[in-house]
């Protein structure tokens, strides 16, 4: 199958898919059938993960508001599938479970089953609610424990003024945060696990997920004022294998902190949320003992905007965050694996979106990254000591479902049409936008039990 015949093919594909979404498909359906809510009124756009007010408050009261009917288990399934095009061919037969392809994915033009998960997402008990995802990679060819966070929160008074607050148990730092600049609910929600991407990243972005576990307590206070302190602790090599990969990369000794401190008013429909949030951690790199440690300390700031004054209809959204992190690479430098002792490095966030109708959703985004110049360390792709990368994300999502005159409650889909472009790229401009990409991607939820 030549590439122009794939391209089509798995356009004609993914339409077929849109109008059987009534018969298979919805953003956690069990969540929408415990609550007996439509998808939109959490959701922006009428799919996740992107909050609105009402979905805010749905996680901070620890996911266990229902209508109070009977209903069966909170089960949801989930599974996306898509297709990167990148302007220069890739390397091919890397990947084992193309689509299309014999021994691996092709240069160009690959069809993908993402991913593919199972969730419980709801209640509980009366008053501790959650979701558990466990998620098939078709990437990587391997099941994993995925996203988790179980809450109990109860509310009071102090000083006059009411509070709600409660305990989180979850498996990686930002993972109970209410909003959507912070890294494991940023835009964009999805992307391409076979084209290329920048080498370096911090930790806090997301490169813990699924890599620890952790407990921690949160406030929120007079509707204004925000505070979450989590502890965490890197799995073992043991468990990593069980949840995981057996090659588990860099592990996480000791106890790892975590905090958030956030203050959010809403002003004639204009909500606002400011905010700072910070982890240290100690990482052994690659898993090896032998060097000692390295330490990484994340610190950032966020910012949203939300137009609220039309939430049956038309919603604008903005997300930023600008994180700092510190590197100690006591262990790095002693194996020989970095050219400094310490370094630094720096990421940048922007992204706005419109839902028109909670059906159509363009959102753009910028990004930048950069750090301290370090060959050995970042091990760019260029053969660059840089870490720098910036660009941009283009995005037009479709969601037909998950609105109260939806003919169907209990399954949603999305269809986006993404573009990531470059202007600098692992530390260098000449050649960048080679890997800029082009990402069709189908996302289907919904929940056998109704």
């Amino acid at each position: 199958m030549n590439n122009s015949k794939t391209f089509f093919a798995t356009a004609a594909l993914a339409g077929m898919f849109i109008v059987s979404s009534s018969q298979t498909a919805q953003a956690l359906p069990s969540f929408a059938m415990q609550t007996g809510q439509p998808c939109q009124a959490c959701h922006v756009g009428a799919f996740g993960p992107q909050l609105k007010p009402f979905g805010r408050d749905f996680k901070l009261y620890g996911y266990v508001n229902s209508d109070e009917k009977p209903h069966q288990l909170p089960i949801a399934a989930m599974f996306y599938t898509s297709l990167t095009h990148t302007k220069q061919d890739q390397a091919a037969g890397q990947n084992p479970m193309a689509l299309f392809g014999d021994a691996g994915n092709r240069e160009n033009n690959n069809l993908e089953l993402d991913q593919a998960s199972i969730y419980y997402a709801g209640r509980i008990t009366p008053t501790v609610g959650g979701f558990m995802q466990i998620t098939y990679d078709g990437v990587g060819n391997q099941f994993n424990l995925d996203n988790t966070d179980i809450r109990h929160s109860f509310e009071g008074s102090a000083f006059g003024k009411d509070y709600v607050a409660g305990f989180t148990f979850n498996n990686s730092p930002t993972m109970a945060d209410l909003w959507n600049s912070t890294p494991i609910w940023g835009f964009p929600y999805n992307g391409s696990s076979v084209a290329p991407g920048p080498v370096a990243s911090t930790l806090i972005d997301a490169g813990q997920q699924s890599k620890v576990v952790g407990v921690g307590g949160y406030m929120m206070y007079n509707d204004w004022v925000y505070l979450e302190g989590d502890v965490y602790k890197g799995l073992g090599a043991k468990v990593m294998q069980l949840v995981e990969r057996p090659n588990m990369g860099d592990t996480y000794p000791g106890a790892i902190p975590y905090a958030k401190i956030a203050i959010q008013h809403d002003i004639k429909h204009n909500y606002f949320e400011l905010g700072a949030y910070g982890l240290s951690s100690g990482v052994y790199p690659g898993g090896d003992l032998s060097h000692g440690r390295n330490k990484y300390t994340d610190l950032a700031l966020d910012a949203n905007y939300q137009y609220t004054g039309d939430l049956e209809h038309n919603m604008i959204s903005a997300h930023s965050t600008l994180i700092h992190e510190h590197q100690n690479l006591d262990a790095s430098f002693a194996a020989g694996n970095s050219s400094n002792p310490s370094d630094n490095l720096n990421t940048f966030r922007a992204d706005v979106s419109y839902s028109r109708n909670d059906t159509w959703i363009p959102t753009v985004q910028v990004f930048q990254t950069w750090g301290s110049q370090d060959a050995l360390h970042w091990g760019t792709s260029t053969g660059s000591a840089s870490p720098n990368s910036r660009g941009y994300v283009a995005e037009l999502a479709y969601v037909p479902l998950g609105k109260p005159d939806s003919f169907i409650n209990w399954g949603n889909a999305r269809l986006a049409l993404q573009y990531t472009g470059y202007t600098e790229f692992d530390g260098t401009h000449t050649g960048a936008a080679n890997n800029n990409t082009i990402y069709l991607n189908l996302w289907i939820a919904f929940t056998p039990f109704r």
